[in-house]
């Protein structure tokens, strides 16, 4: 064999280990690079879904629980029903003009402090037509109550396009103590 043979053969040999080299380093390359894509894509797919699954049925609630809420913290109503003060105290919140049928509870949560609670309170809703209806809130202590009265029991009122105020009415003759601070709350309208 001349030279020149010699260094083709020697070049073929170790460019052809080469070549194989090089081409189990691209099959294992093309391996792993198919892996981590199917793992994105697993990983996006699932993401995706759960995010709009989470935003669908975050929809759907919000869609049957619609609120319009009147207030945005803790309303503190002092009372004293005691002599020479009046026999009743009212406390009225003002409803925007908004029209109140799509709704069908008024909601709010309400509780006594330390210094006395009436044990109960008469809530009063009045609309332009000047229908008033009362609803009594019995247990009305120390811990918080969370209450949701349907417009059903606000029997005296027809139209609820028109609501003008919800009233919070403590009585001297209707409450367990007569001086003492009530908190009102999460006062709300809902469907």
């Amino acid at each position: 064999m001349t030279r020149d043979e010699i260094y083709d053969h020697l070049a073929q040999v170790y460019l052809g280990k080469r070549n194989k080299a090089e081409t189990k380093k691209k099959q294992q390359f093309n391996a792993w690079l198919v892996i981590n894509i199917v793992i994105a894509f697993i990983i996006l797919a699932s993401t995706f879904y759960g995010l709009s699954a989470f935003l669908t049925r975050r929809t759907e609630s919000l869609h049957r629980s619609v609120i319009f809420a009147l207030n945005n913290g803790p309303i503190r109503v002092a009372y004293n029903l005691n002599e020479p003060y009046p026999s009743v105290k009212s406390f009225a919140l003002s409803i925007p003009e908004v029209s109140l049928a799509k709704y069908n509870a008024f909601n709010f949560s309400i509780r006594g402090l330390d210094e006395g609670y009436p044990g109960v309170v008469k809530i009063v809703v009045r609309n332009d037509k000047n229908e008033t209806s009362s609803y009594f809130v019995h247990g009305v202590k120390l811990q918080w109550q969370r209450l949701s009265i349907p417009f059903s029991e606000f029997k005296k009122i027809t139209d609820w396009t028109r609501v003008t105020d919800v009233e919070f009415v403590f009585e001297a003759w209707n409450v367990e103590k007569k001086k003492g601070i009530v908190l009102i709350d999460d006062v709300c309208f809902s469907s």
